[in-house]
């Protein structure tokens, strides 16, 4: 953009609490090539709209449940969103909730289909997280999913991720590919791949996901979906303290910027023993609140990563025209280059030390993918005192690049950056087959090198859609914002939805 035009600018659960679903094999499924994204009438409601249609009695908790898992099964073999259901239990849930709806109470969620991500324990399933083997059911639910649960949500499965969450696609030896429902060829993303399909293509209204390095942001670039990642310690990751060293969030996945606040207020809260614990925010009261006249910084260039990275040109000009939106809105976006200055030196060490961790505690390591075990070891040389030292810089970095949102004689005083949410659209499935360690590290820095500062610095961020290549394939935007600025961002994605009515598409033949 010219600065005139920015200027004003596996094994079943124990005890039938959950099973697993099996995955597709062979070939993309035929009849799955691109289109052109349309509005779509008669999909299944969002979030908010079957929470207000259970609560006012126009529909019944056991008949969205059923339909839930009835698309989740019809779709298993062509997009394998879903590592474990749990349709006894999730139909019981429902049973319950009906008969406490027709008793006049009333929760946010009371009867509402969830689903959460397979790095979230749910007591009673395994929690495989994208692994092969066998693992114990879970004794106690994670805090997210009883913040769920005592909103009335009832959560029907858990979604695919792949290995230890590590990377932008969801593929694994353990349980195949999960596909794209806006192409099947495609990735949907990752590492929240599953819980994004499962979103994008109308199985469940809104999903749970985690964020380590743009995991809920890059799907929801690549499905056209909402994907916040909050402040650090806005959601509980216990029974974790300190997920993969303060860089994991979890965050919501949804259609509208609505929809992904409620679940956001749903499941916000610190645990007793919770590190981190920011002041309660209201998300949903932002998301209609009218955000103000803002000035935006829109940056293009990414971080260092020594890869070359550029945007390719449809991801550029979907942002570009989402800038010109803003512009239009009444804001002010200028170009302007954060100084993210050598921030891959306190990301790499907290990473792989937060994969070494969780990998050697695998029963069966050598199921493990060759390059989790390439990251075990990485992150073994680079504990201690390495890691303690990366972690020691997060101050220095926020200042350096909080200047940005500072006014005065050294601060730019912007208020929201915006960048690509991702450099490329969605790759193909199989783009990552047989790569080293190495080699995957720079195919996927290449395609995501946009979203992972904002887990270094613990601070939130929203991807929103911004269109569609001309394959038909989504891709995405950030609004990023300092410490604890989630409900600035919130309402200033709701106002930006209300302009580009991007909930108004869906993939054909889906949702």
């Amino acid at each position: 953009m010219s600065s005139a035009e920015t200027t004003r600018m596996d094994d079943p659960a124990p005890d039938g609490a959950g099973r697993a679903v099996p995955g597709p094999n062979g070939p993309e499924p035929a009849g799955t090539g691109p289109d052109v994204a349309r509005p779509r009438t008669g999909a299944p409601p969002g979030l908010a709209d079957s929470a207000r249609a259970l609560a006012d009695g126009r529909a019944t908790s056991a008949e969205m449940v059923s339909a839930a898992l009835a698309r989740i099964e019809a779709s298993q073999g062509t997009l394998n969103a879903f590592r474990h259901l749990r349709a006894e239990a999730a139909l019981a849930e429902a049973a319950d909730a009906d008969r406490r709806l027709a008793a006049g109470e009333r929760l946010p969620l009371l009867g509402v289909p969830v689903a959460v991500k397979d790095d979230t324990d749910v007591a009673g399933m395994p929690t495989h997280f994208g692994c092969a083997g066998d693992r114990p059911a879970a004794t106690a639910d994670s805090e997210a999913v009883r913040r769920l649960r005592a909103a009335g949500a009832v959560i029907v499965g858990k979604t695919n991720s792949c290995e230890l969450g590590q990377w932008p696609f969801t593929e694994g030896a353990a349980f195949g590919a999960t596909r794209n429902p806006w192409h099947t060829g495609h990735t949907p993303g990752g590492s929240s791949g599953g819980s994004a399909a499962a979103v994008a293509a109308g199985l469940v209204p809104a999903a749970l996901g985690s964020d380590g390095a743009g995991s809920v942001r890059i799907p929801a670039a690549w499905t056209h979906l909402v994907g916040i990642k909050p402040q650090r310690g806005r959601i509980s990751v216990h029974p974790h303290s300190d997920a993969f060293q303060g860089l994991t969030v979890n965050g919501p996945l949804a259609r509208t910027v609505a929809d992904a606040a409620l679940l956001l207020d749903a499941v916000a809260g610190p645990h007793p023993d919770d590190p981190y614990r920011p002041p309660p925010i209201d998300a949903s009261a932002a998301a209609r609140r009218d955000p103000g006249r803002l000035r935006i910084a829109l940056a293009w260039r990414p971080p260092l990563t020594l890869t070359g990275t550029a945007p390719h040109p449809d991801v550029l000009r979907a942002v570009a025209e989402l800038a010109q939106a803003l512009a239009r809105l009444g804001h002010h976006v200028e170009e302007a280059r954060p100084r993210y200055g050598l921030i891959g030196l306190g990301f790499v060490p907290r990473a792989t030390a937060g994969i070494a961790e969780l990998a050697a505690l695998h029963p069966e390591p050598a199921l493990l993918d060759a390059r989790t075990r390439s990251a075990l070891r990485t992150g073994t040389r680079l504990g201690g005192r390495v890691v303690r030292a990366a972690r020691a810089r997060e101050v220095r970095q926020h200042r350096r690049i909080g200047a940005l949102f500072h006014r005065g004689r050294s601060g730019a005083g912007f208020d929201v950056l915006l960048t690509p949410t991702t450099a490329l659209p969605p790759p193909r499935i199989g783009r990552f087959d047989g790569l080293s360690a190495w080699r995957t590290d720079v195919a996927m820095t290449e395609a995501c090198p946009y979203a992972w500062p904002w887990n270094v610095l613990g601070w939130p961020g929203i991807s929103v859609p911004a269109g569609f290549t001309p394959d038909g394939l989504p891709v995405g935007a950030q609004l990023l914002g300092p410490s604890r600025s989630e409900e600035r961002l919130v309402a200033l994605a709701a106002q930006l939805e209300s302009d580009r009515r991007w909930h108004e598409h869906r993939p054909p033949g889906f949702g």
